[in-house]
């Protein structure tokens, strides 16, 4: 939709069509005979539900029904419900299933190594049946589920046309059909997405017009400098779009100066542009290295921006209507077959029909092969220009708020979790690299969510707290508005946790703060002291403990936690610590040859070097031919491991198993950007068990 200047007028896009020179025939054509497709971006969460939910009572009962999802069988749940058919004990299955990280085994070579990492006995008499059910099950349907977001609507009952059910949730309907079931028969359909930035965003703005620094999107300046500083440096943890791996190594490369070079940047990162090798050339071109190519001069005007490599689809769509006259509901058929790509038998047809017409306009086959390389490599990856320019604003509105409001920025990111490439560690870890302090869990003043305090600091909020029931938390800042607590009994009293709640809070130190607990070991033998204080005598007895007790009665003899149990208690009951990382508990025994992250640009590349930290994301793109990509996180910041898919498989059940990783391979540099191509791998020792997720194999 954002290539009409129609939705943009009514304020459906942010995206000035006409000013953007966007291909009006990839969103409408006289030749279509289906409806425009609309995806409209929401806030995720309630204010999105809240629009669903709007829906279904303007077309109530039956006007309205959300689409639904073939679910397929993939590598785990095939394994384990074959698993289940044979018997096959649960704690086998789990830890067959622990150990298929990377997915799909291709070969009985792969799912034998991946039986015998599972403790499965090869010569096991059902191990052949098994393999035979995987590998017949695997990819075929298991289910029908609700689609994320897409929605048909009607003037008149839909029962009269498609298949109808009463979803689980009340009020709500779901059609049995999937939405391509629902496009072929010319059923409107609008998908009522869920982003969590957007949600995050709206609520840094919100913080920022309480605090008195309002921030309209809008009208933020369009060339702000010290955005696309951080932009080109790479800064971009936590900025929609732009954050993953393999953008912060292209970022520093493309150097973006202005909205354009953002809307590339969104889109080359992309499995088209990657599968296409168009990557390489677009960046050398840019850059100087290699000179621009248009394939043929015709083709200037759709190519011109790109530097003559095609990396959107619109432009595949230009170059189709420019070699061959294709009308623009052909460039709609063409797109159809490369979106979707449902059958060979479709595209072969849609090729030759372009070919023949390339020849009857007389272009060169080495031209008309180029032009076939570019659209093939487009089917299924295809990226729309319209999407890219979006997202792109977005990016660049989120890398604004994250360089000039800081602290409403990651309070933002924090409430909305999970959302993005980065664990809620790891944005602390970015907030406190960029000088903002970040205040602990304390009952006496945390909010139901994190919260500014002033322009450099930001306190958890008791949300964050696992095993902290939502009526509970709510219970806790209601009873301290009314009054604040004068003591640990008191809070007990008011508060009502539960004793797992009353130990979460304690191994955290969110207690420490009350007087008659003087450090976390304190608080968890004070609040083990009392029953439950829903029993009636326990809470009269609170009562009148509160009344009496004072905290120069009781002085602590318990020896506090260490470093180290303070880090495991707060992985364990926050999944992150607002103390140091845990790469400095073990940076002093470790060999000083080991590089920290921020000294590999200071290296020689193709030196021998070991890097080591804690595993934050890993990465088998199915466009990366088996390979995998490794990000560790240390004190001072993130390190990236390339793994070629035989090392891999040599060290598969510690890259995939273990938390903390020692790498050792070749240094790569490019334009400051460093990466390590692995030759081996090992796990690195440490004392404590630090139970952080991290964001693996997508």
């Amino acid at each position: 939709a954002a290539n009409s200047a129609v939705c943009y007028c009514l304020r459906i896009t942010a995206v000035d069509a006409i000013a953007q020179k966007l291909l009006f025939e990839r969103f409408l054509s006289e030749g279509r005979n289906s409806w425009p497709d609309i995806d409209l971006d929401l806030p995720s969460g309630d204010r999105r539900e809240a629009v669903i939910q709007g829906v279904f009572q303007r077309y109530a009962p039956r006007g309205a029904a959300m689409t639904a999802n073939v679910i397929t069988y993939r590598g785990r749940s095939a394994m384990r419900e074959m698993g289940k058919v044979l018997d096959i004990p649960e704690d086998t299955l789990g830890r067959f299933s622990d150990a298929w990280g990377s997915g799909h085994a291709t070969t009985e070579a792969d799912l034998m190594e991946r039986v015998r990492e599972a403790g499965l006995d090869t010569a096991h008499p059902r191990l052949p049946a098994l393999i035979h059910l995987y590998r017949k099950v695997h990819g075929l349907p298991r289910h029908l589920g609700q689609h994320s977001g897409g929605m048909i609507v009607s003037d008149r009952g839909l029962d009269t046309v498609v298949p109808l059910e009463n979803a689980s949730m009340e009020d709500r309907r779901v059609v049995q059909w999937d939405k391509d079931d629902c496009e072929d028969l010319g059923i409107v359909k609008v998908d009522l997405l869920g982003l969590g930035m957007l949600a995050a965003m709206q609520d840094t703005v919100e913080l920022c017009r309480k605090r008195g620094r309002p921030v309209d999107l809008a009208r933020i300046p369009k060339d702000d400098p010290a955005t696309y500083d951080s932009l080109r440096r790479a800064d971009t943890i936590g900025v929609f779009q732009v954050e993953s791996r393999a953008q912060m190594a292209t970022l520093p490369r493309m150097k973006p100066r202005e909205f354009y070079d953002l809307v590339v940047e969104v889109a080359i990162i992309r499995p088209g542009p990657i599968v296409g090798g168009m990557v390489h050339p677009y960046l050398n071109r840019r850059n100087g290295a290699e000179p621009v190519d248009f394939i043929d001069e015709r083709f200037r005007p759709a190519l011109e921006r790109t530097l003559g490599v095609p990396l959107f689809q619109e432009q595949v769509l230009q170059m189709a209507m420019i070699a061959a006259d294709f009308s623009g509901s052909e460039a709609e058929e063409l797109r159809r077959a490369i979106s979707f790509h449902r059958s060979e038998e479709r595209m072969t047809k849609v090729m030759a029909k372009l070919r023949a017409a390339m020849d009857r306009k007389r272009v060169a086959r080495e031209i008309q092969d180029r032009i076939a390389a570019s659209i093939s490599s487009f089917a299924l990856y295809g990226f729309p220009e319209s999407h890219a320019i979006s997202f792109a604003l977005i990016a660049y509105a989120s890398a604004w708020l994250k360089v000039h409001r800081p602290a409403e920025f990651y309070t933002g990111l924090l409430n909305n979790q999970p959302m993005g490439f980065y664990s809620p560690a790891t944005l602390v870890k970015d907030a406190k690299h960029h000088g903002l302090r970040v205040r602990p869990v304390d009952v006496t003043v945390s909010d139901l969510l994190c919260a500014v305090e002033d322009d450099r600091t930001l306190r958890l909020g008791l949300r964050t707290v696992n095993g902290l029931a939502g009526h509970t938390a709510e219970r806790i800042a209601a009873e301290r508005a009314r009054a604040p607590f004068s003591g640990l009994t008191d809070f007990l009293v008011r508060a009502r946790p539960s004793r797992d709640e009353r130990r979460a809070l304690a191994k955290i130190g969110a207690l420490n703060a009350l007087p008659e607990a003087f450090h976390r070991r304190d608080a968890l033998w004070a609040v083990e002291r009392f029953a439950d204080p829903d029993d009636l005598f326990t809470r009269a007895e609170l009562t009148a403990g509160a009344e009496t007790d004072s905290p120069a009665d009781r002085p602590s003899v318990l020896r506090p936690m260490d470093a180290l149990e303070r880090l495991q208690a707060d992985y364990d009951g926050l999944g992150l610590t607002t103390g140091p990382h845990p790469m400095r508990h073990v940076r002093e025994r470790l060999d000083p040859g080991i590089f920290r992250a921020t000294d590999l640009v200071n290296g020689k590349a193709d030196d021998l070097v070991t890097i080591a930290g804690l595993v934050i994301c890993r990465q088998r793109p199915g466009t990366a031919k088996g390979h995998v990509f490794i990000s560790l996180e240390d004190e001072t910041g993130i390190a990236n491991a390339f793994v070629p898919g035989p090392t891999f498989d040599r060290f598969r059940r510690v890259i995939t198993q273990e938390a903390f990783l020692k790498i050792t391979g070749r240094l790569q540099i490019q334009h400051h950007v460093t990466s390590i191509y692995t030759e081996h791998v090992e796990p690195l020792a440490f004392d404590a068990v630090v139970k952080r997720q991290s964001h693996d194999f997508h």
